[in-house]
């Protein structure tokens, strides 16, 4: 990924939430030189495989070089997510992310596998970070599930053990942004999803925040799906966001 600072468009991940190539390749194309990086996730590599992620890095890439955030989000006992971190490195993603919750040990060997494939592939490493809460859930979510402290605490001890385990920054909600810079430090990477320009509709986000806010705040990238990609102009949806956080 780009060194900071970053420009303003630099700063914007694209979600590209579709199980469909052609889209994701359109929106891709679209996106281009406009935006610092594309998002491809679950559902979209759950349909295609490796191959519809090579598919679409390489159209994104046509014109000017955009980096890959591969969000798959690994979960499982140590040995699981390091080998699938191993398999997932010729793709050369610029951003790879797995579960904090998997404890410290899984995210010393998710960067371990990460190392070590960038080194024997040639490439450089990637960004790799922890998801903490989801921004969907909230206090009463994780009640739900046992957790009793609230969200904001368990952020804090989740990115404190990210940090622990030697990752490069945390996944988080703008409402934690402030807490984990003075916990962390400001070379911890945020990035920060729930990211809605103002006035537009909150989907399944429960703690959001308007782009222009979040990096005031300190996040180093924001996440943004459905504010670009759902616009007739999706370039000139990114260049308005852009435009919002630089002003």
């Amino acid at each position: 990924m780009t060194k900071s600072p970053l420009k303003p468009r630099e700063r914007i991940l694209v979600a590209l939430d579709t199980p469909d190539v052609a889209r994701a390749v359109a929106l891709s194309q679209a996106l281009g030189g406009h935006v610092g990086g594309i998002k491809l996730g679950l559902e979209f590599f759950n349909a295609n495989g490796p191959q519809g992620v090579r598919d679409v890095s390489k159209a994104a890439s046509e014109s000017t070089p955009t980096p890959l955030f591969l969000d798959l989000k690994f979960h499982d006992i140590p040995n699981t997510v390091a080998g699938a971190v191993k398999s997932v490195m010729p793709l050369a993603p610029s951003i790879l992310n797995v579960h904090a919750a998997g404890g410290i040990e899984m995210m010393k060997r998710a960067l371990e596998a990460a190392t070590e494939g960038s080194e024997r592939l040639g490439i450089e490493r990637p960004m790799l970070i922890a998801v903490t809460v989801l921004t969907s859930l909230d206090d009463a979510d994780l009640t739900s599930v046992g957790q009793t402290t609230p969200a904001r605490d368990q952020v804090l001890r989740l990115a404190a053990l990210t940090q622990m385990a030697g990752l490069d920054g945390v996944v988080c909600s703008s409402q934690e942004i402030a807490a984990i810079r003075t916990e962390c430090g400001p070379d911890f990477k945020l990035i920060v999803p729930g990211i809605r320009p103002a006035g537009a509709a909150l989907g399944d986000q429960k703690r959001v925040m308007t782009p222009k806010q979040a990096i005031a705040e300190g996040a180093d990238y924001l996440v943004i799906g459905r504010p670009i990609t759902g616009a007739d102009n999706p370039a000139s949806a990114a260049a308005a966001i852009a435009a919002e956080v630089e002003a």
